[in-house]
């Protein structure tokens, strides 16, 4: 007999059986990592907690101050709102939320601000800079509403004030923040995120001494990253040291109002003017147009500000007085005739008959007037700036002892101005040329180089150097713009004394019979016309450079020229054997073509207002497009 099978066994008991042991093992999971963590790893994450909740960072040093040589101050700090993250306080999920308050607040874009933090990748602790001079308003509001923005701080810190903004850039220049990418090698010299760096002028030149040494604090963090309380000061931050220009904004501004006179009849592209001590090398006024405003960059450039600079065709951020080299025209005659002096090649009596041009084959070298002066000595020649009297000589001399003279003046090399950005010039040699083009010197091109035409290059600084020599009797100083550095408490920390680059090596009787040719330019009439009328006895050179693509009527656009120099007094009677003067003084007007030299009716409107002279003399109707004046 059969008996009853059994009942099939409950599928809800297993899946009861199934889920029970999966709790089981998760149970077992879970208490091996507590275990883990807690007994295990205990130790290392109670430590990241505590070093969570202090920490050290950095008490900015105060940055030194600018002043010009009357102690006018030039560069300041004021006090700014800074808005600050630290990545690593701030979590990612909320990243997106907290970046959009910020740039509704702050009106700064939200991919810039990402951009900003993304830089900072590897470097999740650093406090990144996001905005800086934030109104007491928007600052408040980010203050109050911490709690919703993790990871940001408000700080009051010093930003640059520049007092006369574009009128001494040029010269001061600008700071600006430390990026990421600078950290790397920065950071040894006690850099940190957020410190500024000078990018410019003297702010870049003078860096180790303006920037200070940041000090340090102890503080306690909550869990959001804010700042509870300071523990205690670790280190006292030192200021940096201030520096006292040899710049006097009064004739800093003076040689401004005169380019800014000169810009209401004729448009120029870019202009330099620079005024100096002959006797020491010290600059009193430098300006370079176009320029910059160098509280943009205090502020907080915006990015497209800043490519508007970099893309403008005249480039505004270079300081056109040392950061680029233009043919030096007729000025360039002071090496020619000077050499010649000095290898005998002529005495300053030997008369060399001019024409209307030099014949090298078949092809002409043209004087400028195209006619000739006749017999001409080193004088005539210099007023009367006769470019075949001038090729006469530089054919004679050869281009290689030529190259030697022009570096006995200082050309072909850099003069050691305190600020960044000088280039050297360009004197042509036979070595030169083989090396650069692969072929020797013409003929033809060592008649242009005598005229300072051809590939002679020149620094306006360069140019204005040769001339101070040639007024002081010989001596190449090098040129500065910081007079003394200061240390916080006003003592004197280093006093700069003139520096001597070299003497030229000119007798001091040929450099006397270049000092009354240089004052004959003046008196002649012949490329300064009125000048010689002004009550005070300058003495100088023009000189024109053509350049460049000719238009539809066949001329070359030119720059002018003038460099020279007063005597002192200034009203004293010209001595050419006076080596005493106390200014000398250059301007470039690059691509004037104008119906008169620009650079001499510019000069002109500087010495009136300069010497208060109480006239004017000036002649706005050679300021008027034209092509007559080319290659005076």
């Amino acid at each position: 007999m059969l008996g009853r099978p059994e009942p099939p066994r409950s599928r809800l008991g297993v899946r009861f059986a199934a889920v029970g042991l999966v709790f089981v093992l998760v149970i077992g999971l879970l208490t091996t990592r507590l275990f883990y963590l807690q007994v295990m790893q205990g130790g290392y994450f109670a430590g990241l907690a505590e070093a969570n909740q202090s920490a050290t960072v950095a008490l900015p040093a105060a940055r030194g101050l600018i002043y010009d040589r009357e102690g006018r101050p030039l560069a300041i700090n004021v006090p700014s709102y800074v808005v600050r993250i630290r990545p690593a306080d701030l979590p990612y999920p909320n990243r997106d939320a907290v970046v959009g308050e910020l740039s509704t607040l702050l009106d700064i874009p939200s991919s810039q601000i990402i951009q900003q933090l993304d830089s900072y990748a590897n470097r999740q602790f650093d406090q990144v800079q996001i905005a800086s001079d934030v109104p007491s308003d928007v600052a408040r509001i980010l203050i109050e509403d911490s709690r919703n923005l993790p990871g940001v701080a408000v700080t009051v810190d010093e930003r640059r004030e520049y007092e006369y903004g574009s009128l001494m850039a040029d010269v001061i220049g600008y700071n600006g923040q430390v990026s990421a990418s600078e950290l790397a090698d920065l950071s040894g010299l006690g850099y940190q995120s957020g410190d500024e760096l000078g990018r410019a002028g003297v702010e870049e030149s003078y860096e180790s001494e303006l920037r200070g040494v940041n000090g340090q604090q102890q503080v306690e963090r909550d869990a959001s990253g804010r700042i509870i309380r300071t523990v205690q000061v670790t280190q006292e931050p030192q200021a940096g040291d201030s520096l006292e220009l040899t710049l006097d904004v009064q004739t800093q501004q003076e040689v401004l109002d005169s380019i800014d006179w000169a810009l209401n009849y004729v448009h120029l592209q870019r202009a330099v003017m620079i005024v100096m001590n002959p006797q020491n090398g010290q600059i009193l006024a430098m300006v370079s147009l176009p320029t910059y405003d160098d509280n943009q960059f205090a502020l907080g450039i915006s990015s497209a500000d800043y490519q508007a600079l970099l893309d403008d065709p005249n480039h505004p951020l270079i300081n056109w007085a040392i950061g680029d080299q233009f043919p030096p025209g007729s000025t360039y005659k002071l090496v020619t005739g000077s050499g010649a002096l000095m290898d005998g090649i002529i005495t300053d009596t030997t008369q060399l008959q001019t024409a209307g041009y030099l014949e090298i084959g078949s092809y002409k070298y043209y004087d400028w007037n195209r006619k000739g002066f006749g017999l001409q000595d080193i004088y005539q020649g210099f007023a009367h700036s006769s470019d075949t009297f001038f090729y006469q000589l530089a054919g004679d001399l050869g281009i290689d002892r030529l190259a030697q003279w022009a570096q006995q003046w200082g050309f072909g090399a850099r003069t050691g101005i305190d600020l960044p950005g000088e280039v050297p010039g360009i004197v042509p040699t036979n070595a030169w040329k083989e090396s650069v083009f692969n072929q020797p010197i013409y003929p033809g091109e060592v008649y242009q180089a005598g005229i300072g035409q051809g590939y002679d290059a020149v620094t306006p600084l360069q140019l204005l150097n040769a001339y101070a020599a040639l007024a002081n009797g010989g001596t190449l100083y090098e040129p500065q713009v910081v007079n003394r550095v200061l240390a916080p408490d006003g003592s004197v920390v280093q006093d700069f004394q003139p520096k001597v680059l070299a003497q030229v090596g000119v007798s001091p009787s040929v450099l006397e019979i270049m000092r009354q040719a240089a004052r004959d330019v003046v008196t002649s009439r012949t490329t300064t016309l009125n000048l010689t009328d002004e009550p005070i006895a300058i003495a100088g050179k023009t000189g024109t450079a053509e350049f460049g693509t000719r238009d539809a009527n066949g001329h070359l656009p030119y720059h002018t020229w003038f460099v020279g120099y007063v005597p002192n007094p200034p009203n004293a009677p010209f001595d050419a054997s006076a080596t005493n003067s106390q200014l000398a003084i250059l301007c470039f007007a690059y691509a004037s073509n104008t119906r008169g030299n620009a650079a001499v009716e510019i000069v002109k409107y500087f010495l009136q207002e300069h010497y208060h002279l109480g006239i004017d003399l000036t002649r706005p109707d050679l300021l008027q497009a034209g092509f007559e004046y080319a290659g005076h």
